[in-house]
């Protein structure tokens, strides 16, 4: 209570003072009098401030005191940390170290004095090498390698630097590993890469990392090294995190947190919610299980991370060096945002003597108690009550008096309070001290500067340089008035202002703006209607954008004189000052680097939105301090191109396309520059830093912005191809958004780089990662579809034949080690190309998966080029290089890849199966554009028998599959198609008939049978539909009816929805007919070729379907009234009529052949199956068919005489008696048991047709023998 009594009237004390200060220095009010002269008012005023001024800096020299007294021990020079450390290790420095360490490879038993000489001089030279070593390291590494100590590789150096840390300074060992030269470099990694993490927790492997050398001060050999240990322990641990960049910004995080849990110096402990905040979102934008960094908390803070070494120092020693443990003293300056930049103190000696003394007086008589405070936060109470008083009268005075000394102190006490209030973080109170400074530099209106408004922008540059790592959004004021006056000294410099190039029509430009501008040409007449020399003559407000541009009317000469005149002030500010600036943004801190990225990034965009004159100074700006600051640590850099990215995005899509060609060409700039980096494996900031390229080209609707940025991508990626890692998916992002270009330069221009990557840096695309190759497959595969020259379709074909072809070279074979243990999974069929979907991502599949899942969609493509390039570059791929897949790697690209392709004929065929049985006047399937044309179809059923033919010992669980598409071409109502199926299985058959097993025949022959069999029900229902049908009896008068009623069909809808269910069932029937046709085709090619091979219970499933065939082709040509109706229907359409006659013949001709070919070369089937009497029934069925054929026509038996044949019927007959001619021949064929035991079935057909009539003698000929040669025998006997 006592203290915070003393505070509050402390606190009351000098809110009087400073009142009573600021009261003396605004001088007596307006209407009072004063005894007081005006020097000594004038006096008085500037004592006053002169007192505010002394205040405010004796708060600061007390303040910066206080956080260098706490800061002291965190901020220690490198030479007093290897000071340190060389006194508490001597006997390392000096080399001397017990013999245990030395790893000398020498036969103990050995002891001759010769030995033992050895061994001495063996022990003094590595002594020597060691204290070398900890004085200067790479020289130490030069001496040990040169005396053969170590062997001259990196990996021998990083085994001695591990083995051998107890003879060794680990500060040094620490202080060498991150060194960048190439050597030290590569000991490094393999140092880091010698350590095994697997399994381990990341706190664990932190602390086993860090026990055998301290990490160094420095910020850069810091990030190197642990960004190598990020991807280590990734590599260990591939599912630990999803990228390398989660590990490495928590192994900062750990860092950090070990520092301020163990550091006694820390006062505000950073708690469990904070270390979970800070780590938000890292994962890849996803957060890590609080759990996790729960546990990872309480074992950090709990168990310190330590050196071996560090336990057995002494407790003292580690209070005096607490932040040089693991060389964290370089941490904090690069992620604490408290200042780090050592103050002068400042303090006005005479004032605080004089105050001490007072109070000494005062302390004499009254006999009070002083305290002493060391708290810095208690400052913060007094800024509070003074800064107001302070503000107004530095403000006053500096804007009332033009006195030099007066300015000047009150522009110290605006440099003062901006440091302390940004010191303490009181934003408010900084920006309104920052913003009134940056108001009285009268940069917005230059017309009216004076000397003060010079020594205030002055002051601007200096806060800026001296209190930058404090400034936050305060440097937007800053930077805007640099920017004001780099654009003042340009024109009075008469260089040509940036409108001049930025403006939409340069034309018009020229005619408006002046090619120089110098200060002689301001006092030419023609100037005073100049608008950017008018704008800036008038001036503006402070906070207007473009000054003067609200303003109006013409500027006098006078005007322009006085403005010549101010402009010669800004002279003492030179282009040093400026840079100054901007080059010092090196040295702020993590945080403040970031908002001044910001500030600049607001400044430049209202530069370039300027409508009168905009300007590019802010933007050149941004590209330099991005080069200052690209050799940041990552975790920094991240942060910084964040904001600089969507600033990219946004100032590339403007509608100013001269100003997104100068940021485009300025991104380039800086990705060239950024690429002359190595990125390690698993990172993915080189796809980050070209994502702008990316989001512009996909948004951007200037043609000349997509083309620049396509030339841009082009120049960066061949000049810089050996470092592009994850930069390739950016790459190519920006060449497939151009091969969907809708010009054709674009286009050209992009396929033209592709072709050059694809050709000449193959193996930097397949070195990164399997999603790099996936994103190039799907490149070339979008090229496949420009509409503006099919050579660029068909050489991007080519181009992915090609990269199998090194795929191939390059030897990445499907093992069955690698996928046979559940790894594959079926590509998903997506529009999107997956490269999860195939395999794993380190297996050959995930490269193979991509590009044979592209081709196998490319088969679908609409033009019939690329439909036909793509089978045969996928099929030739498959044959040439499938001898590379394991067993299950190809049945999955058999399954995945192939079958999908053949997709469309299955489907087709089911959609014709239920169009036959639904309304007749639906529409023809047959319109379907997408279907595959004749050749098209040749050609991929040709390709899928080779390869299965080809790997028929791989893919043979697949038959089935082969068999569905190959009886799907059957069953295809589409014209060509079926051709194309009995070619293929014909040739299926053919090449595989002796290895096919009984039930792949089986599986053959049924799929025969479902083909035959499952369009019968539609077919029929489709037949029906005619019975409800009338038709007149004869075409003429049919044709008539458009002109006469007299025959009943007068209404002409329902005529023509006749003639289109007659057309629409004609055609079906045709295409019914053919596909049946086939069928018979097939299997008599197969019992020709394969009878031996066929079992009995295969041969009953053949014999099954001949005789449905037959039957069905009986059934159908026996409907006589709807054949009269199709062949009127034919006549009216000029239409051919369906050859049903036709059909049955070759049925029962085809079923005969077979059954005889059976009895006569394969009794034991036949006689199992009994054939024989088979083919007796189908005999006789035959003789029936013609005898019904022959007396059809009669309505009773004519015992006397007979009517000759009609024209027609003997036509029929004619075309049957090739059938009955084969019946006959074969029934003659019988042995004569055979033919005696049926004779009586098939006597009174013999004798019906002895008295008929036949249109073929051949007939005749053929009775007359059964007679004599069959029936004679039997008789005679």
């Amino acid at each position: 209570m006592t203290a915070m009594w003393i505070h509050q009237t402390y606190l009351k004390d000098i809110c009087r003072i400073v009142n009573g200060l600021l009261k003396t220095a605004l001088g007596p009010p307006p209407g009072s009098t004063t005894t007081l002269s005006a020097i000594q008012d004038i006096t008085f005023r500037h004592e006053s401030v002169k007192c505010l001024v002394g205040i405010i800096i004796s708060m600061g020299a007390w303040m910066d005191g206080h956080l260098k007294i706490g800061d002291s021990n965190i901020h220690k020079s490198s030479e007093n940390d290897t000071s340190a450390e060389s006194y508490s290790t001597p006997t390392a420095e000096d080399g001397i170290f017990p013999d245990c360490e030395l790893h000398l490879e020498m036969n103990s038993e050995v002891s001759d004095a010769a030995t033992l000489e050895q061994r001495r001089a063996y022990k003094i030279e590595l002594q020597k090498g060691v204290s070398l070593f900890n004085r200067k390291p790479s020289k130490g590494i030069e001496f040990l390698m040169n005396s053969k100590k170590i062997d001259n590789t990196p990996e021998e150096v990083a085994s001695f630097l591990r083995k051998n840390t107890t003879g060794l300074n680990e500060a040094m060992i620490g202080d060498y590993l991150g060194e960048r030269e190439e050597f030290a470099l590569r000991v490094m990694h393999a140092y880091v890469d010698s350590f095994n993490f697997k399994s381990m927790d990341f706190g664990e492997a932190i602390r086993f990392f860090l026990r055998g050398f301290r990490l160094p001060g420095e910020a850069q050999k810091i990030d190197r090294i642990m960004e190598k240990f990020a991807e280590r322990y990734c590599k260990c641990n591939p599912n630990s995190f999803t990228s390398a960049d989660t590990a490495y910004v928590l192994a900062y995080s750990v860092i950090m947190l070990n520092t301020d849990a163990h550091n006694d110096m820390v006062k505000d402990k950073m708690t469990k919610s904070d270390f979970i905040r800070n780590n938000r979102g890292i994962n890849d934008g996803k957060d890590l299980p609080e759990e996790y960094l729960g546990a990872l908390y309480d074992q950090i803070v709990k168990n310190e991370i330590k050196m071996n070494a560090d336990s057995a120092v002494p407790q003292c020693k580690q209070e005096n060096s607490l932040n040089k443990l693991l060389g964290l003293d370089g941490i904090l300056n690069l992620v604490s945002w408290k200042q780090t930049e050592d103050k002068p103190l400042g303090a006005n000696g005479l004032l605080i003597r004089h105050i001490q003394e007072q109070f000494k007086a005062k302390a004499g008589k009254s006999e009070s108690v002083y305290h002493s405070v060391s708290d810095v936060s208690i400052l913060r109470f007094m800024v509070e009550v003074c800064w107001g008083p302070m503000l107004a009268a530095f403000s006053v005075t500096l804007d009332q008096s033009d006195n030099r000394l007066a300015t000047t102190q009150c522009l110290h006490g605006f440099r003062h309070a901006v440091h302390v209030t940004a010191v303490l973080g009181m934003q408010t109170q900084r920006d309104a001290f920052v913003t009134s400074v940056a108001k009285f530099t009268y940069l917005h209106c230059a017309a009216d500067m004076k000397q003060k408004n010079v020594d205030a922008v002055k002051a601007i540059i200096s806060i800026a340089i001296e209190d930058g790592n404090h400034l936050q959004e305060a440097w937007e004021h800053i930077l805007t008035c640099l920017s004001r006056i780099e654009h003042l000294q340009l024109l009075g410099e008469g260089a040509p202002t940036d409108a001049s190039f930025l403006t939409e029509s340069n034309t018009e430009t020229d005619d408006k703006t002046p090619k120089s501008a110098d200060l002689q040409y301001l006092k030419n007449k023609g100037t005073l209607q100049n608008p950017t020399v008018m704008a800036v003559v008038r001036g503006g407000s402070y906070d207007s954008t473009t000054v003067g541009i609200n303003s109006s009317g013409l500027v006098s000469l006078e005007q322009i004189n006085h403005f010549i005149a101010n402009l010669n002030l800004l002279d003492q500010i030179g282009n040093f000052e400026l840079n100054h600036v901007f080059a010092h943004s090196q040295r702020l801190n993590s945080e403040a680097i970031v908002a001044f990225v910001k500030a600049l990034c607001k400044v430049s965009i209202s530069e370039l939105q300027s409508p009168t004159d905009p300007r590019v100074f802010s933007l050149t700006k941004l590209v330099e301090i991005a080069h200052y600051n690209m050799n940041r640590i990552r975790l920094v850099w991240s942060r910084m191109w964040n904001v600089l990215s969507d600033f990219f995005v946004s100032v590339g899509l403007s509608e100013n396309l001269s100003v997104s060609s100068f940021v485009m060409d300025s991104l380039r700039q800086l990705a060239m520059k950024f690429l002359e980096r190595e990125e390690l494996a698993n990172y993915n900031f080189q796809n980050e830093f070209l994502r702008p390229f990316v989001i512009v080209m996909r948004k951007s609707n200037s043609a000349e912005i997509r083309e620049l940025i396509v030339r841009c991508i082009s120049q960066i990626v061949l000049s810089r191809v050996r470092n592009v890692k994850s930069g390739w998916k950016s790459v190519f992002m920006v060449f497939t958004a151009a091969a969907a270009d809708e010009y054709k330069n674009i286009v050209l221009v992009a396929f033209e780089t592709m072709e050059k990557i694809v050709r000449e840096y193959f193996p930097h695309i397949t070195e990164t990662e399997a999603a790099t190759f996936t994103d190039c497959v799907r490149c070339l595969i979008k090229f496949t579809n420009s509409r503006f020259n099919s050579d660029v379709s068909l050489n991007a074909i080519a181009f992915l034949r090609f990269c199998a072809f090194k795929l191939a070279e390059g030897g990445l074979v499907c093992t069955d080690k690698r996928l046979d243990d559940g790894s594959f999974v079926s590509i998903v069929k997506e529009d999107d190309l997956d490269v999860q979907s195939f395999t794993d991502i380190d297996d050959p599949g995930s490269y193979w998966g991509p590009l044979l899942t592209g081709l196998s969609k490319l088969t679908s493509d609409s033009r019939l080029a690329i439909r036909k390039s793509s089978l045969e570059v996928l099929f030739n791929i498959l044959n040439d290089h499938g001898h590379l897949f394991s067993r299950t790697f190809w049945l999955g690209v058999f399954s995945s890849v192939v079958l999908p392709i053949f997709d469309g004929v299955c489907e087709k065929s089911d959609k014709a199966i239920k169009t036959e049985q639904d309304s007749p006047t639906a529409e023809s399937p047959h319109r379907d554009g997408s279907n595959w044309d004749t050749e098209t179809s040749t050609v991929a059923s040709q390709c899928l028998v080779n390869l299965f033919i080809s790997f028929y010992d791989v893919l043979r669980p697949r038959l089935p599959d082969v068999v569905y598409i190959l009886t799907g071409y059957l069953g295809s109502s589409i014209q060509g198609r079926a051709s194309i199926g009995v070619a293929a299985m014909c040739r299926l058959t053919r090449e595989l008939g002796s290895r096919l097993s009984e039930e792949e025949w089986r599986e053959i022959f049924l799929a025969f049978k479902e083909t035959a069999t499952s369009t019968l029900p539609g077919f029929k229902k489709l037949l029906r539909t005619m019975d409800d049908i009338k038709v007149p009896h004869n075409s003429q008068s049919y044709s008539n009816t458009e002109t006469s009623s007299d025959h009943g069909f007068t209404n002409d809808d329902v005529e023509g929805d006749n003639l289109q269910t007659m057309a629409y069932v004609v055609s079906r029937m045709k295409s019914h007919i053919s596909i049946q046709q086939h069928i018979l085709q097939v299997l008599t090619d197969i019992y020709k070729t394969h009878m031996q091979f066929l079992s009995a219970a295969n041969t009953i499933i053949v014999v099954e379907i001949f005789s449905s065939i037959s039957s069905h082709a009986l059934e159908l040509n026996s409907e006589t009234r709807m054949q009269q109706k199709i062949q009127i229907a034919c006549s009216i359409l000029e239409l051919s009529e369906p050859l049903m006659l036709g059909f049955e013949n070759e049925a029962y001709h085809n079923y005969l052949n077979f059954l005889q070919e059976f009895v006569e070369n394969n009794p034991s089937i036949s006689k199992e199956m009994n054939l024989e009497s088979l083919l007796v029934e189908v005999c006789e069925k035959i003789l029936q068919i013609y005898l019904n054929c022959t007396t059809d026509h009669q309505n009773m038996p004519v015992t006397h005489w007979i009517l000759p044949l009609g024209f027609a019927k003997k036509e029929e007959l004619a075309a049957r008696s090739p059938l009955l001619v084969s019946a006959l021949k074969a029934l003659s064929g019988l042995g004569r048991d055979s033919f005696r035991k049926y004779i009586s079935n098939i006597f009174h057909l013999l004798v019906d047709l002895v008295r008929s009539e036949h249109s073929s003698g051949e007939v005749q000929h053929v009775l007359r023998n059964i007679f004599q040669s069959c029936v004679g025998t039997i008789i005679m006997q």
